[in-house]
């Protein structure tokens, strides 16, 4: 019976394979440089750009009915996972693995979250003010971004927050699903269902959110600590607790005991403390990874 179930599920990763490529994918990624993470972050953040200016241009073709839009919207985020740019909420979030396997140290996965949450903002603002400035929307085109970036800032605080936990949730579960496949198109779906979901159900994403803030901002509309405190702090808290939280940890301890626990663990203090990336290396890692799970 054991036998037939591996022939039957053979092309079907366990939850310790899962786990093992965000381990390893997580180390690269935290061993990257300031530089290149700040400048992946950049662009990915620029692209964001995209999902506003085509959810923007589809509602207002569609005389406003956001479905042509939501359609839309996840193209940009398909650009940015599938080029591999650093986009908080996707990126950001594997590195929890490192830090609760102590391999990493918190203040580093902050500095990671910092890096890379600075150059999505920078590269959404880039985007915002081209679309506020550079003539790509009309006269009737601006006004309907117009509305659609007044309506999320014009949202309450508390549901702002619990619908960005609910995209967080959304954007984490991309990730840990997205290590489970490897066909190009099987990504590609994944990617646009899951993304889909953000417009189709009102829930905000923290780098979208502050492309639309910007955008407002350098249209004169609201002031920019409006748009910070009441739009894009809520969301960004939100997205951050959906993800880290609800998926990553959970997923975390769905795990069995043979994946965790390696030797060179950072002590207690460097580990809240120091910034530290770890000490074992990819291939290392990986080896042991592999020894340890029954393929």
């Amino acid at each position: 019976m054991g036998n037939g179930n591996e022939t039957i599920f053979r092309n079907r990763f366990s939850t310790d394979e899962i786990y093992e490529r965000v381990v390893v994918e997580a180390d690269e990624e935290m061993n990257r440089s300031m530089p290149e993470l700040f400048f992946s972050a950049l662009a990915g953040g620029f692209a964001i750009s995209i999902t506003f200016l085509l959810y923007v241009s589809g509602t207002h073709a569609a005389d406003g009915a956001a479905i042509l839009g939501a359609i839309l919207y996840p193209l940009g985020f398909i650009y940015i996972i599938i080029g591999n740019y650093q986009l908080y909420t996707e990126n950001t979030l594997p590195p929890v693995a490192l830090v609760l396997e102590r391999i990493a140290s918190l203040p580093a996965m902050l500095r990671m979250y910092g890096i890379v949450l600075w150059g999505n903002l920078a590269g959404g603002t880039i985007g915002a003010l081209v679309l506020a400035h550079g003539g790509v929307f009309d006269a009737a085109t601006t006004q309907t971004a117009i509305e659609i970036a007044t309506s999320g800032v014009e949202t309450n605080w508390w549901p702002l927050f619990f619908k960005a936990m609910f995209a967080g949730l959304i954007v984490a579960g991309v990730v840990w699903m997205d290590f489970s496949v490897s066909n190009a198109m099987a990504r590609v779906t994944l990617i646009y269902m899951a993304f889909l979901a953000i417009p189709v159900g009102g829930l905000f994403h923290i780098v979208v959110a502050s492309t639309e803030v910007m955008f407002l901002v350098f249209l004169g509309e609201i002031g920019l600590w409006v748009g910070a405190v009441q739009f894009a702090l809520p969301v960004l808290l939100g997205n951050t607790l959906g993800g880290i939280l609800l998926v990553t940890i959970v997923n975390y301890f769905q795990t069995s005991d043979k994946v965790h626990g390696f030797e060179g663990q950072l002590p207690l203090k460097e580990w809240v403390l120091t910034v530290n990336t770890g000490s074992i290396e990819a291939d290392a890692l990986l080896a042991e990874l592999e020894r340890r799970i029954d393929h």
